[in-house]
């Protein structure tokens, strides 16, 4: 479908994941890390992740190895697709390196554990024996670059707004910092409007007023869960594209995880790998490649004819096509 929209393309494909993890006893083999640092620009298919057990996140690991900094969450609601929210059009700007999500965590009953008890109580703070504890990690320079990065999205996207978001008033001096930062960017882009909001009041208006936003900025864990609020609200997750950008790489994926069972059966929605595919041409400067995919792409879930049997309008509807069939209709509906 990426090669359908004329822009030519030298694929360099690399296992990642459950698979070769189970062949290599890795699931993010040496090749392909070098694979991206060479190319500096990827597409990655959903990455299944063991709960409790095996592997940590192939995401995590590209995160931390490439630098992907800022991770882009567009949430934008297409005709034909049931959702009670049809304004949704919001970019979600989300910082990804930094917060609880650095992954700083001392488990219950060890003697880091109880060091780090033991120091804090030396401060006044006082934590009860049988806790587990993380570290909320928030920093100047890891605030001024995300927000930094949403304001020029928003200069570079036709964006009018940029609202940071954050639980200041309780966290002062985490979430305070990303807040006290993010005006002082604000200052830098005196032609974007600004404003900022407090996480769960923000979750309130966007269900409520979702017209009003339109790209949102935030830390880790607020980043993390909003997205996926926002991909409620366009109709799921299966609609929800994101790139991963850093310093080093840019990586493309769909917001989703993966789906074993589905493996190989030519059945689940592609939309949200399809648009990923759009933010990629995007970041590549083929702008005009991007805008025809996606038009091509929303006039075929508009339609409703060529589409997967979570966009009908009863997921029995036995007129639903496969995930080719769909990317099919996609290319037809470019080339007309």
């Amino acid at each position: 479908m990426l090669e359908a929209t004329g822009v030519e393309f030298s694929w360099d494909v690399q296992p990642a994941g459950q698979d070769v993890y189970a062949e290599e006893g890795t699931p993010f083999p040496d090749r392909t890390l070098e694979s991206i640092k060479r190319n500096r620009v990827g597409i990655k298919g959903p990455t299944t992740t063991p709960v409790g057990s095996g592997f940590r996140s192939v995401n995590v690991l590209l995160r931390k190895e490439l630098d992907l900094f800022a991770c882009i969450r567009p949430c934008k609601a297409y005709a034909g697709v049931r959702t009670r929210f049809p304004e949704t059009d919001i970019v979600i700007v989300r910082e990804n390196t930094e917060d609880l999500y650095a992954g700083i965590e001392f488990e219950e009953g060890t003697e880091d554990n109880a060091k780090l008890r033991e120091f804090l109580a030396g401060l006044g703070a006082s934590i009860r024996e049988d806790s587990g504890i993380s570290i909320k990690p928030i920093s100047r320079f890891g605030s001024d670059r995300i927000v930094e990065a949403a304001f020029e999205y928003a200069e570079g996207n036709d964006r009018g707004k940029v609202t940071a978001v954050h639980k200041a008033n309780i966290m002062k001096f985490s979430d305070g910092l990303f807040l006290e930062v993010a005006r002082e960017v604000a200052t830098r882009h005196p032609e974007i409007e600004f404003e900022d909001r407090i996480v769960d009041n923000l979750c309130n208006q966007l269900v409520s007023r979702p017209e009003e936003y339109d790209v949102i900025v935030l830390p880790n864990l607020y980043g993390d869960i909003v997205s996926d609020l926002g991909a409620g609200m366009i109709g799921g997750l299966g609609l929800a594209p994101g790139g991963n950008i850093g310093t080093e790489a840019a990586m493309f994926e769909a917001t989703h995880g993966s789906a074993p069972k589905y493996k190989g059966q030519n059945r689940v929605n592609p939309t949200a790998l399809m648009l990923s595919g759009v933010l990629m041409l995007r970041h590549l400067e083929e702008r005009q490649a991007a805008d025809r995919l996606e038009r091509a792409i929303a006039e075929v879930i508009r339609k409703g004819e060529k589409v997967t049997y979570d966009l009908k309008a009863t997921r029995d509807d036995p007129t639903a096509v496969g995930t080719s069939q769909f990317a099919d209709a996609v290319i037809e509906e470019m080339n007309q």
